[in-house]
């Protein structure tokens, strides 16, 4: 974990699974993550948060799936995805009201980049925090998702109150950035949440460290979304992908949402498993798991998404913000035993 922050693993809590070296997305082989944070004054408290799933050089197309649990949130370009199973450049993560400069600036680097298309259908997705963050200030500027996109890389990721992350509330606590991985079959699945979601009453934890009793004052858990991202290195179709995507809701269910009528609860997977995915005008032969060979791909991803949010809440830390709201971290509130 960059920056010495406690993991889930690190408090008492225990989850299924073998993860990789890192326990993170970026044990996919080639995928690379950037965070910009905006942190100013009393009410900013907003970000960036970038995946490439071949790193910032990659070009080649991926295939990909695209799954809604509850569509009260936005992921641009996920019409594309559903009709051509292909992800073509970054997946972007921010607040709400920053999805258009946000894809507005991908749409710029990709062209500053030399990326080989004449149009350009950016994925970014959105979770809102706009209890902390002055939302409708739009700090998120072209500069700061350029310095995300330019500083990815691989190895450890930071969690917790950084990037898109930075302002997200979690089952009444401090949330924001979280990742796990699973080696599974000499295959790894890795995932990355963008956690801004649930009522304290719900979170569910397994191990020793125990969630506060519902009466607890907690901000207005009637508001909040996730965004949660699942790659893998299995050679995996569209429709295999859509199935995995769909599997993430599994991971979030175990940490106890239920998917609220105001959640936008998004999810998206892609599989870096072929070098060169078709595209638009050229083939290339492709290699797939058998059906029934996902079905540990899938495990993976419920246990991976599982440990993500818990990881995204332990390493979140106290914060205060727009008009003095402070929002607890998990182990502020309750410790780390």
């Amino acid at each position: 974990m960059k920056d010495g922050k406690s993991r889930a693993r690190d408090v008492g809590l225990f989850f299924d699974g073998a993860p990789g070296p890192l326990n993170a997305i970026t044990d996919v082989a080639g995928v690379e993550v950037g965070h910009t944070t905006l942190i100013e004054g009393k009410d900013v408290r907003t970000g960036v948060t970038v995946i490439h799933p071949r790193g910032r050089e990659g070009h080649a197309p991926v295939y990909a799936g695209y799954f809604s649990l509850n569509g009260n949130g936005e992921m641009t370009g996920s019409a594309w995805i559903e009709e051509a199973g292909l992800l073509a450049g970054p997946v972007v993560l921010t607040n709400t009201h920053s999805v258009g400069v946000a894809r507005d600036a991908v749409v710029q680097w990709l062209i500053q980049t030399g990326r080989p298309s004449q149009w350009h259908l950016p994925v970014v997705a959105e979770t809102y925090d706009g209890g902390l963050n002055d939302i409708n200030g739009f700090h998120v500027k072209p500069e700061h998702v350029f310095e995300a996109l330019d500083g990815a890389s691989g190895g450890a990721v930071a969690e917790g109150n950084v990037g898109g992350g930075t302002g997200m509330i979690c089952y009444g606590y401090k949330g924001g950035i979280g990742t796990s991985s699973r080696v599974i079959e000499g295959s790894t699945v890795g995932v990355l949440v963008q956690a801004n979601h649930g009522a304290r009453s719900q979170l569910r934890l397994r191990g020793t460290l125990k969630p506060g009793p519902p009466g607890e004052q907690e901000p207005d858990p009637a508001r909040g979304s996730i965004i949660i991202i699942v790659a893998t290195d299995a050679p995996m179709l569209p429709h295999q992908l859509r199935a995995l995507a769909k599997r993430a809701a599994l991971g979030l269910g175990r940490t106890g949402a239920v998917a609220s009528l105001s959640s936008g609860d998004i999810f998206l997977a892609f599989s870096t498993g072929n070098a060169l995915a078709p595209s638009l005008d050229q083939g290339h032969q492709v290699t797939a798991l058998g059906q029934t060979q996902c079905t540990p791909i899938y495990e993976a991803a419920v246990q991976a998404t599982e440990e993500a949010i818990i990881n995204a809440l332990v390493a979140a830390e106290t914060m205060t913000g727009k008009d003095g709201l402070t929002v607890l971290g998990l182990l502020d509130a309750h410790g780390d035993t």
